[in-house]
């Protein structure tokens, strides 16, 4: 069985070195008060949680599954869901960032980011059913009335009660103007819900005592597309006005959907017959309010495919270390042994620093991403709140399919530093794989997420986030251009820094001729853009690591040479990338449909 220790020390280099997190932190209003010793003690804490209590059911939940009573439309969660449920909620960790206002803890962001985290390397599956709760609270943080506040924010707060979004239905997936789910007005300010939900996370289970569903709908008199679509609170159990449940809402599942991966997680079917539902914002405004969760999902999304890549990681290590096969091509390094340990050979070496390297890339960019998104919930700068919501919102796509691509690619390798082993259930390795195979898809495939940076990010205001953070890493190259030590790092991350701005005009002028040309390079720029962002982030841990490589703590010997490492071997993949995205439209779209 998999093993998972919390990845505590880098953490706190990302925290303490790297973001200057507490620092940054106590400028803002809310957060004054936090300290390095009180997070510190609160990941030190989360870290056993996730190790003791989650990872010892991550197998035997992905090969139980979840099931169904199609007579009750109950569904049970694998064994020992509940009870881990139930430990994560007395030792109030749903509340860890959430409003005190409704009984949370306020700590920042980037706080509970590690935490779900360290969750997502224990037990993806089981970390869905509080993540997406997190994210009902959110859009109901922003766009519920005061009302609703009051009744659903305190019991997601506690996580005595979970929550879900339910957009897709069976015609339309990421084209949400296709829906057709109906709401009725009933006179007394409430709705009939009527339609059909596919693919909900966490739709339906027996941990928490009542399920809050986001659910859009349309109303009678909705314009046509996107533009006519509201939200809709839609309670398994409907809330009385005293906040005790009432009766069953006839919202229920009529199917679990059999997935490559997360089986532990219920992926339900919700039928809505006439459900009662309550109007969240403003009517045909429901996207708006429902993109606040989205927006946290794929960030979300992000942080299970670092989990998934720091826990595969972890578990390679340990088999190359101890399984040997053949000798070194130089010469035994084990001599006492009948073979070395395939630690020696270069190309296991290759896939388990490719893991590495995306590994704490990964965390190093969801972190600085998670302090910008505090800083734009909390700081009473205005400029200073847009100018990182902004940064925030450019960053998100990139941290949902670029993250999730490199765990593709992490947990491939890390089933194969294994050899036969590796598709064998009970190593657990195959599992991270079919997992992290399903992030690439769900939340907007990452093909989405690449139109959307390209398109809307980017494009849709002529590159001016783009170009605000292109300054900030400008910044750094004229700040250690001068420093020997550190031009194997900076000349590259200059050179992307203008390959990028090159290929952002050329597609750019191509666009205005012809916007397929957006579709056509999307996938491949959004990945330039992504390395771009690790190449930052690794020049800056490297610069870290120079300064105090001689003071004999390993840790910064490995992380000076993960940085080598990533230089050398995983960046220089933007020169393919940007060559096929110059190539444009014309090699995808000069067959004929006939001939496919």
């Amino acid at each position: 069985m998999p093993q998972y220790n919390p990845p505590l020390r880098d953490m706190k280099f990302v925290l303490h070195e790297l973001l200057h997190a507490v620092d940054e932190l106590k400028l803002l209003p809310a957060h004054a008060e936090v300290d390095e010793d009180t997070i510190n003690a609160v990941l030190e804490e989360g870290g056993k949680f996730a190790s003791e209590v989650l990872a010892p059911i991550n197998l035997s939940g992905d090969l139980e599954g979840c099931t169904l009573d199609k007579t009750t439309h109950e569904v049970k969660a694998p064994k020992g869901f509940k009870e881990a449920y139930a430990q994560y909620v007395e030792g109030g960790w749903p509340a860890l960032s959430c409003d005190p206002e409704y009984g949370g803890q306020g700590l920042p962001v980037l706080v509970n980011q590690f935490m779900y985290e360290m969750m997502n390397s224990a037990n993806q599956a089981w970390t869905m059913y509080p993540g997406l709760s997190h994210g009902a609270y959110e859009a109901l943080h922003a766009h519920g009335t005061p009302e609703q506040k009051a009744t659903y924010l305190p019991k997601l707060t506690s996580g005595v009660w979970t929550g879900t979004m339910c957009l897709t239905e069976p015609h339309c997936g990421t084209d949400l103007g296709l829906l057709r789910s109906k709401a009725e007005p009933q006179g007394d300010g409430t709705y009939k819900i009527t339609g059909q939900k596919i693919f909900i996370s966490a739709g339906e289970h027996d941990l928490a005592e009542n399920i809050v569903h986001l659910v859009l709908a349309r109303l009678p008199d909705a314009p046509a597309g996107s533009k006519g679509i509201s939200l809709f609170i839609v309670p398994k159990f409907n809330v009385k006005a005293d906040g005790s449940l009432g009766e069953r809402n006839p919202v229920y599942c009529g199917g679990l959907e059999h997935k490559m991966g997360i089986h532990g997680n219920a992926t339900a079917q919700i039928v809505l017959d006439g459900a009662v539902g309550t109007l969240v914002g403003q009517p045909n405004k429901g996207l708006q309010a429902m993109f606040v969760m989205m927006n946290a999902a794929r960030l979300g999304v992000g942080n299970q495919s670092l989990g998934l890549t720091e826990v595969a990681y972890q578990n390679a290590v340990v088999y190359a270390k101890d399984r040997i096969q053949m000798r070194a091509l130089s010469g035994p390094k084990a001599p006492d042994k009948p073979a070395d340990p395939i630690i020696v050979h270069p190309d296991v070496r290759k896939m388990l620093l490719t893991a590495r390297a995306y590994a704490e890339g990964g965390r190093a960019l969801s972190a600085y991403v998670a302090l910008q998104l505090d800083k734009a919930l909390a700081s009473d700068d205005a400029d200073e709140a847009k100018a990182c919501e902004d940064e925030v919102a450019l960053l998100t796509p990139i941290i949902k399919a670029f993250i999730s691509d490199n765990a593709w690619i992490a947990t491939s390798h890390c089933m194969q530093v294994y050899g036969g082993h590796g598709y064998i259930h009970e190593w657990g390795m195959e599992q991270f794989v079919r997992d992290s195979r399903i992030n690439m898809t769900y939340e907007g495939t990452n093909t989405v997420q690449s139109l959307d940076l390209l398109g809307r990010k980017i494009l849709g205001n002529n590159g001016a986030t783009l170009k605000k953070f292109g300054k900030k890493i400008a910044e750094f190259v004229e700040e250690e251009g001068t420093s020997e030590a550190m031009q194997e790092f900076i000349n590259p991350l200059a050179d992307i820094g203008d390959k990028v701005t090159k290929l952002t005009t050329e597609i750019g002028m191509k666009a205005f001729q012809n916007p397929d040309e957006v579709g056509a390079a999307a996938v491949d720029y959004l990945r330039v853009v992504g390395h771009l962002c690790f190449a930052y982030m690794w020049a800056r841990m490297a610069k870290l690591a120079l300064e105090k490589k001689d003071s004999g703590d390993p840790f910064y010997t490995a992380k000076l040479a993960t940085a080598r490492f990533y230089f050398a071997k995983l960046l220089p993949e933007t020169a393919s990338l940007i060559r096929t995205a110059r190539t444009g439209l014309s090699p995808l779209m000069e067959m004929d449909e006939a001939l496919f």
